[in-house]
């Protein structure tokens, strides 16, 4: 199914793949860094089939977009679309979401954000950085694959326990700078380094993400194996949903994402 014709069934609008570095947009995380701004990686992606809802993709705001924006992103300066779909969403919200979500949607390309606590509180980040290079884009689809493994469950809560080490804290902040430069350079074994890096960051930082009573698999086995057989690993989001794997070989029930390159490709 060619993806206008998807696009016609669930909407126009990108889904977004974050990288390494997730967490350091949220500034209970980032008001503890010694070393601002730390950074992450989100990817803009086509909308060629739907993806599963609690899996870290940001379909929770993809939802709110689409009841904004009518199903497309409109026209207008990418960075006022983001606050305007921030706002919407975290309307009345006790504990808003992390302002990655809205960006990884409608900025195209792979985009490093920067995060700094003295930066407007650190909700919005203190300068982004996009590489929208077709190159760099083509080779991105290459060496990511994308294996399913499960979405989060009823009643996991990956805050209940925080273990905010500003070490580590700056740790996942380099972690999404030398990623972005990794693809930059489309250096596979960087990449994938980095998502490690940023992987066992989560661990250290908030245990829950990996670990929890509610938890049915054993995320934290299936990541090691899929990181021993690749350049690196690393998952969607908090409680499984999708692992992303660093590799130029083929992984057995994976599949391939295209990457939203342009403004007009949405």
């Amino acid at each position: 199914m060619a993806g206008a014709d998807i696009a016609s069934v669930i909407g126009a609008l990108p889904y977004r793949m974050a990288f390494a570095g997730g967490w350091i947009d949220q500034p209970f995380v980032s008001r503890l860094n010694p070393e601002p701004p730390g950074s992450m990686v989100v990817v803009s992606l086509k909308p060629t089939f739907r993806w599963m809802d609690r899996c870290g993709m940001a379909t929770s705001t993809r939802r709110v977009a689409d009841a904004l924006w009518r199903r497309r992103l409109p026209e207008g300066a990418p960075a006022r679309l983001v606050r305007e779909l921030y706002a919407e969403e975290n309307r009345n919200r006790s504990e808003p979401s992390g302002s990655q979500d809205m960006i990884g949607i409608v900025y195209p390309g792979v985009s490093r954000l920067d995060f700094d606590a003295s930066v407007e509180g650190g909700i919005f980040p203190a300068h982004i950085e996009s590489c929208r290079d077709e190159a760099v884009a083509r080779w991105l689809e290459l060496v990511i694959r994308v294996v399913p493994v499960a979405p989060r469950p009823d009643g996991y809560d990956p805050l209940g326990t925080k273990r905010l080490d500003p070490e580590w804290i700056r740790r996942l902040g380099r972690s999404g700078a030398a990623c972005y430069e990794a693809i930059q350079k489309k250096d596979a074994p960087g990449l994938g380094e980095s998502m490690n890096e940023s992987m066992r960051c989560w661990e250290a930082l908030l245990p829950n993400i990996v670990r929890h009573p509610s938890l049915t698999v054993d995320l934290a086995t299936v990541l090691q194996h899929y990181q021993a057989r690749s350049h690196g690993a690393m998952y969607s989001g908090c409680g499984g949903g999708y692992l992303y794997v660093v590799t130029e070989d083929p992984v057995p029930g994976s599949f391939g994402v295209q990457v939203r390159n342009s403004i007009e490709e949405s």
